[in-house]
């Protein structure tokens, strides 16, 4: 990747990738890996980039598929070190690595979401419209902002302890 293209393409749009990435993400290794790899993942597609959309809605698109394949794969290696036995070295749901402690909490509770769910509050979060919201997430746009409603009362749950 040449850095010209990290500089034009890429740099611009550093903050959706970086927020997509910390909501999958439990450590720093982990988030700069997927980070990393979403990067790398642009790259390698660019080519693959049609005006139907723009250029952040790619992006966004291509970054939750990359890290929704990274987390399952991540799953399936941790189901064969449990079953082999092996000792675990980190704890799960580590945020300690994250340098803002109401940021981390914030992360950790849209951590415990479902895959699909923390997509949609983030691109919330990002002031996406519903309409932008449903064709990056490939579903109905009429059922988005009931969606994230629900989302927001399981995130005030979760925040006050009253969900683990």
């Amino acid at each position: 990747m040449s850095s010209d293209f990290y500089t034009s393409f890429i740099l611009p749009h550093a903050g959706i990738i970086i927020k997509i990435c910390r909501a999958y993400t439990d450590t720093k290794e982990d988030f700069e890996d997927y980070y990393q790899e979403v990067c790398l993942q642009i790259w390698r597609s660019r080519d693959n980039f049609n005006d139907q959309s723009e250029w952040s809605t790619w992006i966004y698109r291509l970054s939750l598929n990359v890290c929704l394949t990274l987390l399952k794969s991540s799953k399936k290696k941790k189901q064969v070190i449990l079953s082999g036995h092996q000792p675990v070295d980190r704890p799960e749901d580590s945020t300690s690595d994250f340098s803002d402690e109401s940021l981390a909490q914030l992360y950790a509770a849209i951590r415990q979401l479902s895959e699909v769910d923390r997509a949609v509050i983030l691109l919330y979060l990002e002031e996406k419209s519903y309409q932008e919201i449903s064709v990056i997430i490939g579903t109905n746009a009429n059922n988005i902002g009931v969606r994230i409603k629900r989302i927001k009362e399981r995130l005030k749950k979760i925040l006050d302890g009253k969900v683990n």
